[in-house]
């Protein structure tokens, strides 16, 4: 059985979602532009204070059945203080996070203060290129500071990331009466990719086939915590420059090079900059942080852009020819590193 994580002095867990928002007013529900998993929000008020608060549960979360998470990894990660360890140039918001129940039908409340003016605004408008910046920074900066960490909480496995969205794991969500729109649009996709891009596709399906050479070879390279999820949605720059960086929604080991290409994969259409341009800028960044990157880089870069394409090669899939190819030539060549 799974050990559960030690809590430490300053990760606040409420005994029950009444605990945690004692004494709230003013509760409206709200459904953020950005949300897609079936998770439900609310802003509320505590102590004169605007909060904002995420409840969700595997039962009714698809994100959470895909990615396999059953033991509520945001949690753990909270309770073990983690949240707590990022650098002064994160704010991850979060003030407390109460778990009710067990099993699928758990549900995780967790409080957060509300930076609804400090998000990045949705839309179809480039970053300027100082905030794009500053978040490539920031994410090496976070995984300086954690560089060599070991998971021994349970979280999100390396190789279980390549099968998020694989044709066999979501399977079953297409059998649902209302099928999430990212699922139709994945199932969507790897239906085109074989007349799109045949050899991508080909490297694709082996992965799914069996995911943990690609997941061991990865493990080769250096690895540090992510918090996993740097899309836009989840982003934010306050007045003073930090980053506000939230929902850790697939937090884990993992090499620094697979969060910069979910950034990269996720975010692409509102770069101000290249892609090139970006990961040279991040390397750059981790090696202003104190990582020496020398003797693992291009493996790491490779393994990780192939194994993004395991995982969201659907997306690019049903998108322009030029995104698509850009991501076949990287993934291809990424395949020499294997």
């Amino acid at each position: 059985m799974l050990a559960e994580p030690a809590q430490t002095d300053n990760a606040w867990v409420a005994a029950s979602l009444d605990e945690l928002i004692a004494g709230a007013t003013d509760r409206v529900p709200v459904r953020t532009d950005d949300a897609k998993s079936g998770a439900t929000f609310e802003r509320l008020t505590i102590d004169g204070k605007p909060h904002f608060l995420k409840l969700l549960s595997a039962d009714s979360d698809w994100i959470m059945r895909i990615t396999g998470n059953t033991t509520n990894w945001e949690f753990r990660v909270w309770k073990a203080g983690l949240y707590q360890q990022v650098p002064d140039v994160i704010d991850h918001a979060m003030v407390g996070m109460a778990l009710e129940g067990s099993g699928p039908t758990a549900r995780l409340a967790m409080l957060m203060t509300d930076h609804g003016d400090d998000l990045v605004p949705p839309g179809d408008d480039l970053l300027p290129v100082e905030q794009h910046l500053g978040f490539i920074d920031h994410m090496a900066a976070f995984h300086a500071k954690f560089m060599g960490w070991r998971d021994d909480l349970g979280v999100q496995e390396l190789h279980r990331r390549l099968l998020w969205f694989a044709p066999a794991t979501i399977a079953p969500e297409l059998l649902v009466d209302d099928v999430p729109g990212p699922i139709a649009v994945a199932d969507q996709g790897w239906g085109l990719l074989p007349q799109r891009a045949p050899r991508l596709d080909a490297v694709v399906r082996a992965i799914h086939d069996d995911p943990h050479p690609l997941g061991a070879a990865m493990r080769e390279t250096p690895q540090t915590f992510v918090a996993g999820d740097w899309k836009l949605g989840n982003l934010g720059t306050e007045q003073d420059g930090t980053t506000l960086l939230l929902d850790w929604a697939y937090p884990g080991e993992a090499p620094p090079c697979w969060e910069l290409m979910w950034y990269l994969a996720l975010n692409r259409s509102r770069m101000p900059i290249s892609k090139e341009a970006t990961i040279a800028e991040f390397r750059a960044a981790l090696e202003r942080h104190g990582v020496d990157t020398t003797s693992w880089w291009d493996r790491q870069l490779g393994l990780c852009t192939l194994g993004m394409m395991a995982t969201m090669a659907w997306e690019k899939a049903v998108g322009d020819a030029d995104e698509l190819a850009w991501w076949e030539t990287a993934a291809l060549d990424g395949t020499q590193y294997l």
